[in-house]
């Protein structure tokens, strides 16, 4: 019997691109996520999106994080056993981590977003981030940065050749 290949390759990942432009990131933390088996299909279909999402952190009793606002399309194939797209997830991190989480979002202008989901090993993972927010003019600074440094690199590669 031939040995199945376990790597997906194809397995989607889900990135959002508006809390790098929203928010200045200060810290990042790669952590599981609780999910049913229709929600990990429907990923793995790439019906995710999670630009709308943000990270609690509940303290007491049980110090716990939990992501709000990410949607996950119905999986067609499950039938009527299906999960509500929108609804509350529990995350998955050590307890003196989700401590860190705590002390740095109490600073005023501090939340927790996340920036990317993904599969690692069989297992979704997602990269949640400490952010600052930014007014519209950093915002603006920030892409002008951006466009001086790939500017600045097109020269270089035109210099080289």
């Amino acid at each position: 019997m031939a040995k199945r290949n376990k790597k997906h390759d194809d397995t989607p990942t889900f990135q959002n691109r508006k809390a790098r432009h929203d928010y200045e990131i200060v810290d990042t933390l790669e952590v599981g996520i609780k999910l049913s088996g229709s929600e990990v299909k429907a990923i793995r279909d790439g019906l995710a999106s999670i630009a709308e999402g943000f990270v609690t952190v509940k303290e007491s009793p049980k110090h716990a994080l939990t992501l709000h606002g990410v949607h996950i399309g119905v999986y067609p194939a499950a039938g009527p056993i299906q999960h509500t797209p929108v609804h509350d997830r529990t995350l998955l991190a050590h307890k003196r981590e989700i401590e860190k989480l705590a002390r740095q979002i109490d600073q005023k202008g501090m939340t927790i977003v996340p920036l990317k989901m993904y599969f690692q090993q069989g297992l979704i993972k997602v990269t949640i981030g400490v952010a600052r927010g930014r007014a519209a003019h950093d915002k603006r600074r920030a892409i002008a940065e951006r466009e001086s440094e790939r500017e600045l690199k097109r020269a270089m590669s035109r210099i080289d050749r």
